[in-house]
């Protein structure tokens, strides 16, 4: 064989991901949310690009939309009666990117008339409206933390030397309200005296909330009793022994408080409506209510499955401004640089059009496979897997996953993320058909509240009554989906009861 240098022809096949099928893959995968600020971003690079909402009275096409008609049995009450459509055939994404480019409206203009439809407010969503209006109160207080609102009260009431002293204790303070620091730590670190930091956090303890600046849950609730003028001495051994409190141990505390049964309970009853963590009510990041990405409402003897645009721009190529930019002057490089930004931009207004269909083709499966979900709520969900939906509609299992992240569906039965309605399949005791794990989930969390104080439901007897109820499942299971649930023990729930029965 010869070791000489020497050129060869070769002929090979390779698969390339080109950047923008990257980026398409990725945009399956974000929320609505995430989709507008990528938009904003592009807004901002691509001068080609218009966003337009559908608030300006002109005339738009509806959203992509699939709607589904009742047949003759449960197993094929639908049908997904908007076909293949130019999104229709295989890709790399699992859409077609050669397809037309499509406009639609917000979702909001078009669901209020459908039968049993769901309202578009805020307030018919999340439930946070009120016949009475907003309350600007809470909205102006919104962004007002927990060390902010501790300071502007030692501004007021210490001066000199000891403010420096409260402005470092208040800086340690937790956002439950908790001082994490020892005293000495803090007086060795100043080079103060501990008698001084003691009495400047004594002046702490008497800010509002009531109860900051305890170093423990029994200080805390020691400050509050002070406050309520309920810190006897009976209290003050109650508020000692709160492990005892926590374990039921009734007669114990008896002993221990010098007290009867009245007034334990009455005891108990006044330590509960004491706030274990009085910081919280400040500081924090604010809880954002979810944007549902898809709704679904009952449609005649069918179903409407649509897309929530109402939180997306409709994104428009500005086609005059390249026309008048390409006619005037310019060099290579810029007539290179407004090329590739006329095809970014046609690009991006297809792949996210392309997106909307695809996640419509999903959404749309899985409301044909959970039917009876929507119909008669979750004890009917049925057992399905990302597969199952993948095969249904001709994609790619890894395509349905990216479809059903991060994303939430609006039904009439409240807003559930689209992972929800995956789950595992359990058995039916009876060699009936397979119920979903979520279906099992509810099951334990009916039968768990629906249980007398008197007669705790163990694990096993779970199993016994579940079994009763068709579903064939281990005890280790039943003891999962409980703490899965948050759902105590039946030991844990013996002694919450016997609290509850005392307060």
């Amino acid at each position: 064989m010869s070791l000489a240098p020497r050129l060869d022809l070769r002929q090979s096949q390779s698969l390339v991901m080109t950047p923008q099928l990257q980026q398409a893959i990725k945009l399956l995968a974000l929320s609505n949310l995430e989709i507008e600020t990528f938009i904003a971003e592009e807004l901002e690079k691509n001068p080609l690009l218009d966003a337009q909402r559908g608030d300006d009275g002109e005339a738009r096409e509806p959203e992509p939309q699939a709607e589904f008609e009742e047949r003759d049995g449960p197993a094929d009450a639908a049908e997904l009666l908007n076909g293949g459509g130019e999104a229709s055939g295989e890709a790399a994404l699992d859409v077609d990117f050669t397809a037309e480019t499509f406009h639609h409206d917000s979702a909001a203009d078009s669901m209020g008339g459908l039968d049993g439809g769901l309202g578009m407010t805020g307030s018919s969503i999340g439930g946070g409206g009120s016949e009475d209006g907003p309350d600007f109160d809470n909205m102006a207080n919104a962004d007002l933390n927990l060390a902010d609102y501790l300071m502007g009260q030692a501004g007021a009431s210490i001066a000199g030397p000891d403010l420096f002293i409260a402005a470092h204790l208040i800086d340690q303070i937790d956002e439950a309200g908790y001082l994490t620091v020892p005293l000495l730590e803090v007086a060795n670190r100043l080079g103060v005296a501990l008698a001084r930091v003691e009495e400047v956090l004594a002046v702490i303890q008497t800010f509002d909330p009531t109860g900051v600046g305890a170093r423990n849950l029994s200080e805390c609730l020691a400050l509050q009793a002070k406050e309520a003028d309920r810190y006897d001495p009976c209290m003050a051994r109650l508020i000692d022994n709160l492990e005892l409190v926590a374990r039921g141990d009734m007669s114990r505390l008896k002993r221990i408080c010098d007290v009867d049964d009245e007034d334990l309970a009455d005891m108990i009853r006044e330590l509960r409506n004491y706030d274990p963590k009085p910081g919280c009510r400040f500081g924090g990041e604010p809880m954002l209510a979810v944007t549902p990405d898809i709704f679904v409402a009952r449609k005649g003897a069918g179903w409407a499955v649509e897309i929530n645009a109402a939180t997306l721009p409709r994104l428009l190529v500005n086609r005059n401004y390249y026309a008048e930019i390409a006619s005037g002057p310019q060099d290579k490089a810029s007539k290179a640089w407004l090329s590739d930004c006329l095809a970014s931009a046609n690009w991006l207004v297809k792949a996210l059009d392309q997106r909307q269909r695809t996640i419509i083709k999903v959404a749309g499966e899985i409301v044909k496979q959970q039917e009876a979900f929507f119909l008669k709520g979750v004890a009917h969900l049925r057992p399905m897997t990302l597969r199952q939906v993948a095969e249904a509609i001709e994609m790619h299992e890894s395509t349905v996953s990216r479809v059903t992240s991060n994303k939430y569906l609006s039904c009439a039965r409240g807003l559930y993320e689209l992972k929800y309605f995956f789950t595992s399949a359990i058995q039916s005791s009876d060699g009936g058909d397979a119920v979903s794990a979520n279906a099992v989930k509810d099951a334990i969390k009916g039968l768990i509240a629906a249980e007398d104080a008197k007669a705790i439901l163990s694990d096993d007897t779970l199993v016994d009554l579940l079994n009763a109820k068709g579903f064939d499942i281990a005890r280790r299971t039943v003891a999962k989906y409980r703490e899965a649930l948050g759902i105590g023990s039946s030991v844990q729930r013996r002694r919450q009861k016997a609290l509850e029965g005392a307060g």
